[in-house]
């Protein structure tokens, strides 16, 4: 007879092991999302009611002999100074008072590759010498020929027609669409994504806009946000130091936007898009289908797929009658960049990538300190300190006094540097040799710029004119200006 087999004992089933979805299943997901949502259609028309909420501007109208269009898509992404919606409280809390001058506060072409597999944000200095085309003047309505201006400046004569014009004249670069933030929808923006993460690795002050931010990570919403993006006075670097900080914050923003399951969630995609897109002014060409091409993109970026650098600058402080200082680009080195843009090619080709180098122990400022004199005062109870940061600011090359006095206040913690409005650059570039120190501006002080020597002093940092030509511009990727 056969024999029944033993029975074997059935093992309890094991609990469930919650384990970390590995990277290739959340790419799954992603692309799951989007083939589902193409083929519902609801992708589209999640987005077409968004059009409604666009205002619209022409910045394209008549316009003639244009560059030839590339590869890719270019965006003139502007940052206007316009705050007609700031409340009252927002003027006095974030240092937005006075009236504006109707200028681009920020101008970036961002290129997205034709592949759509790459991001190419290039800064065009906002004080740089630019020449506008014959154009008619949008205030008083006359007709101008070609001249000289501050490239901010030709918003104010010609509004978004003008800027793009001049643009496209300057980097023959032929822009595709065109796309304007202002001050309040600048605060909208960052509001509706939930703030933004940005870190600094030194404090960053600025009395002019209130910035004031210790060392570390900070998630920065609306108000502040602004204030970083705008500071020009947070460190020596003036302008230069503010558009690498614009490109850090930008680089968070899709890096947020990308890694947050925005664009795996159509509901949540329209309503982020709808608080935006609702701020905004943008040409009459974009609409539904670039929105949908620009979150597809999105949806392959990452920091490490986008690339910012700023246009190399050949000469700082080119003065022109009725203009002031301004910044020549390099004609050779920013050529050899807007080719890279015109043929979609990475930026990091249009130049080899520089080799690490150590620090140099000279810190370039825009003004030498041979042409800056300096009062050196004492605000400590500390003998002697006087007269060690006099010597050691001569040492420096600063034209001293020799003649250290006492400060009224012998409790003064943080060394703060005095300065005439006038003399602004001087003053950064003072101030450049005291880490951390702060900017205070007193109007009628003069040329002789004060040093209030606090508790905080314990060395003057070496500085120096700047290189009078630019390197190779610095590309960058989006991993390397984000928060760590």
């Amino acid at each position: 007879m056969p024999t029944t087999p033993p029975r074997t004992r059935r093992r309890p089933p094991r609990p469930p092991v919650r384990r970390r979805r590995p990277r290739w299943a959340v790419r799954a997901a992603t692309t799951l999302s989007a083939v589902v949502l193409a083929s519902a259609g609801i992708g589209h028309s999640v987005v077409t009611s968004l059009d409604a909420d666009i205002a619209r501007v022409d910045p394209f109208k008549d316009m003639k002999n244009r560059p030839r269009a590339g590869h890719g898509m270019n965006v003139l992404l502007v940052g206007t100074d316009g705050r007609d919606k700031v409340t009252e409280l927002e003027r006095r809390r974030f240092r937005l008072g006075g009236a504006p001058c109707h200028c681009t506060d920020t101008i970036m072409i961002v290129h997205i590759s034709e592949d759509r597999e790459r991001a190419s944000v290039v800064s065009l200095p906002r004080d740089s010498y630019a020449r506008t085309p014959p154009h008619i003047d949008q205030v008083s309505g006359r007709k101008h020929h070609g001249h000289p201006v501050k490239l901010n400046a030709a918003y104010a004569e010609g509004g978004p027609q003008l800027t793009v014009r001049t643009v496209e004249s300057m980097t023959r670069v032929k822009i595709d669409h065109y796309l304007e933030v202002d001050f309040t929808s600048f605060m909208k923006t960052v509001d509706v994504l939930g703030g933004v993460k940005i870190c600094t690795a030194q404090p960053l002050r600025d009395t002019y806009t209130g910035l004031d931010l210790p060392p570390g990570k900070h998630t920065l919403r609306g108000g502040t946000a602004l204030q970083y993006v705008r500071s020009r006075h947070a460190d020596a670097s003036s302008d230069f130091g503010r558009m690498k900080r614009q490109q850090r914050f930008l680089a968070s923003m899709v890096d947020q936007s990308t890694s947050s399951g925005i664009l795996l969630n159509p509901l949540r995609f329209r309503d982020v898009a709808r608080a935006v897109l609702s701020s905004v002014r943008a040409d009459r060409g974009f609409g539904t289908d670039e929105l949908l091409d620009l979150g597809r993109a999105m949806r392959t970026f990452s920091p490490s797929s986008s690339e910012f650098t700023t246009v190399p600058v050949g000469r700082t402080g080119f003065e022109v009658p009725g203009i002031g200082s301004t910044l020549k680009w390099d004609p050779v080195k920013a050529e050899r960049l807007f080719r890279s843009l015109r043929e979609d090619k990475p930026l990091a080709t249009a130049a080899p990538r520089p080799r690490p180098r150590p620090r140099e122990e000279v810190l370039r400022v825009e003004v030498p300190p041979q042409q800056i004199r300096v009062q050196v005062e004492n605000g400590t109870t500390t003998k002697g300190l006087g007269r060690r940061v006099d010597d050691a600011l001569a040492a420096t090359g600063f034209r001293t006094t020799h003649r250290p006095v006492d400060a009224r206040d012998h409790a003064v913690r943080r060394t703060v540097v005095v300065h005439d409005p006038r003399w602004d650059r001087s003053a950064r570039s003072l101030a450049a040799a005291f880490p951390g120190s702060e900017l205070r501006a007193v109007p009628g002080l003069g040329p002789t710029l004060r040093v209030v020597a606090g508790a905080d002093f314990r060395e003057v940092r070496k500085v120096g004119a700047q290189e009078p030509v630019s390197p190779e511009p610095e590309v960058v990727r989006g991993d390397e200006v984000g928060c760590a």
